[in-house]
Order: C-alpha cells, then sequence, then structure tokens
C-alpha cells in the first residue's frame, strides 16, 4: 500500500469526517452548557457518570474507570473531580474495604444540577445531529449515531 492509496484515502477521510461530527456536538453541547448552567461538557460528563453509580458490588468507580469513562487522563480527572469538588457538586471518602482506595460521589447538589442540566445536554446534541444530517458528508455517520443501540 502506499500514501495515495485509495483504500487509505477513504479511510483517511472518513475519520476526518467522524472528528468533525464529534467537534460539532462538543461545540454545540459546550457552549449550551456553559451558558444555561456554567458546566463545561466535560464536568456534566463527569457527573453524569458518577451519578450512575451504586452502592452494590462493582457499583463504585475508582478514579481509573473514571478517567476512561469520560476520555480524560489520571491526573486530568482528577483536576476536574477537585474543581467539582471546590465547588459542592462532589464529594470524595476512602474505599471502606480498602483504605488506598478513594472514591467520589456525586452531592445533592450535584444531582440537582445534573437533573437541570441534562434537558440542554439533550437538547443541544439533538440540534447538533440535526444540523449535521444537512451535511451528506456527515448524514450516513449522524444515522449510525442515532441508530446505536448501547446497553447502560
Amino acid at each position: 500500500m502506499t500514501a495515495t492509496d485509495p483504500a487509505l484515502t477513504a479511510l483517511a477521510q472518513g475519520w476526518c469526517a467522524l472528528s468533525l461530527l464529534h467537534g460539532k456536538i462538543e461545540s454545540r453541547i459546550e457552549r449550551s452548557l456553559q451558558a444555561g448552567h456554567g458546566l463545561s461538557a466535560r464536568e456534566y460528563s463527569l457527573l453524569d457518570v458518577l451519578s450512575r453509580q451504586h452502592s452494590g458490588p462493582g457499583g463504585h468507580l475508582q478514579m481509573k474507570q473514571v478517567a476512561d469513562a469520560v476520555v480524560l487522563s489520571q491526573s486530568a480527572t482528577t483536576r476536574l473531580v477537585t474543581r467539582l469538588e471546590d465547588r459542592g457538586l462532589l464529594t470524595r471518602y476512602l474505599c471502606d474495604t480498602d483504605r488506598r482506595g478513594i472514591y467520589t460521589d456525586v452531592t445533592e447538589a450535584g444531582l440537582t444540577l445534573l437533573a437541570e442540566a441534562r434537558p440542554t445536554n439533550d437538547s443541544a446534541l439533538r440540534a447538533a445531529l440535526d444540523e449535521a444530517s444537512d451535511n451528506p458528508e456527515l448524514a450516513p455517520l449522524v444515522r449510525a449515531v442515532e441508530e446505536l443501540k448501547i446497553a447502560v
């Protein structure tokens, strides 16, 4: 294969289209969440992931798992947790069974803000997808996103 191989070119174009769609969605969500709730898209995502924890076996996420879920490094996730903790939206505590483990829970204020922000996030996502579906290069990707059935 060479750098001008049509298969590689098509693959690169597909990746560029996917990256463009992601950027458009993230930008729309970021602006909406900041304007309406003073949250970044990453902060919203972190609150959302942490709000899904439960008290049962495997219900609390370790910082590495949280970092993977919000697609950040562990150090960036820790800084983000600290910012949200400083705002009273999260609390940290030691794991009962492993004193080295630190867990993070969403506070009542965090759950309230998340509930208020969720419709804004969903609306911004829908608007970004609707806008992108008008672009012939992005329309197939929008359809693929809309058809995904992921178990949560």
